[in-house]
């Protein structure tokens, strides 16, 4: 496997509390496979994927599990050796592209220092390195040494997958990559990641909170909710045939194309409080199915079907046909 996550837990430190983000998240991604992370904002998502990269700020921490980049266990190696890891082995497209990009330093600058700051090569090797990734992402290497304030949203986009891809890496992360796109911009994005999936041989994990980005893209999909992992398995599995109450009533509150037109799907209540989760099940409290039990220990992540596991006391009980 390229990327293994076992158990993944992230704590936050605050000023009289301690937050946990992330709660025994494992998954796994080996080379050319893709898996889509989705939930509403706030459930660890992206949190997830900081962790993986081991970018967590100051007040955060890897509490438990591991992270195994092609090998590398990014939970424990040495600075030195996480340094050499990321963007060669495992690279990330951060969320909001507007923002990821130096205002005042040429894009073509930027990319080629990052290059030489993984890769010792010359400068000539370098800008070629650039223009190359600049064709793959289907912009004109004459472009190269422009602002990023001269390129559209589509166009810093695929700047920064560009960013992402210069040093080959095998993992790539996407966070929201589609955020304040146009739905034509948007469109172009997807494809492109799938196209460049396919050139480069990469495993991609895609986080995002709009489920109909990421079954565009990826063959498994995780579905998370208060840090935890509630369903995960091939798409078709999860999001027709799900077995978790969350995935339905989140899978419903979307509109479908293939399917005939009702009223979309509301989920009463809020989020929940990362400082105020129990030991239970972290959606019982908006849960229509909650019952005692729910309230009384957290449901384990368990095989509820050949392919699929689900974190539901009822999952089987409970199995939902959105056909």
């Amino acid at each position: 496997m390229l990327l293994e996550v076992k158990e993944l837990s992230v704590q936050f430190r605050l000023e009289k509390q301690t937050l946990t983000a992330v709660n025994k998240v494992s998954f796994s991604l080996d080379r050319k496979e893709s898996i889509g992370i989705v939930g509403e904002s706030g459930c660890g998502k992206s949190t997830t994927a900081y962790a993986l990269m081991n970018l967590l700020p100051a007040n955060g921490k890897i509490s438990g599990g591991q992270v195994l980049v092609n090998g590398v266990d990014m939970t424990s190696a040495n600075t030195q050796l996480i340094r050499k890891t990321r963007w060669k082995d495992i690279a990330m497209v951060f969320q909001n592209a507007m923002t990821a990009l130096n205002p005042v330093q040429k894009i073509g600058v930027q990319i080629i220092n990052a290059l030489k700051e993984h890769e010792d090569v010359s400068d000539a090797e370098a800008r070629e390195r650039a223009e190359y990734i600049f064709q793959m992402v289907g912009i004109s290497p004459k472009r190269l040494m422009q602002y990023p304030h001269e390129f559209s949203g589509g166009m810093k986009q695929r700047t920064v997958i560009a960013l992402a891809l210069i040093c080959r890496p095998k993992v790539l992360l996407a966070d929201e990559p589609t955020t304040a796109l146009d739905v034509v911009a948007q469109r172009q994005v997807l494809e492109l990641l799938i196209s460049l999936q396919d050139k480069f041989a990469l495993s991609l994990a895609l986080i995002s909170h709009d489920i109909s980005v990421v079954v565009e893209v990826c063959k498994t999909i995780a579905v998370m909710y208060g840090g935890e992992i509630l369903e995960i398995g091939p798409a078709r599995d999860v999001l027709i045939h799900c077995n978790h109450p969350y995935t339905h009533a989140l899978v419903g509150s979307f509109p479908s194309l293939h399917r005939p037109i009702k009223s979309l799907t509301q989920i009463s209540g809020s989020p929940p409080n990362l400082l105020e989760l129990r030991d239970t099940c972290p959606f019982e409290p908006r849960c229509v199915y909650a019952q005692t039990i729910c309230r009384a220990e957290p449901p384990p992540l368990r095989q509820v079907r050949s392919s699929k596991m689900c974190r539901c006391h009822f999952a089987e009980e409970l199995e939902f046909n959105l056909n």
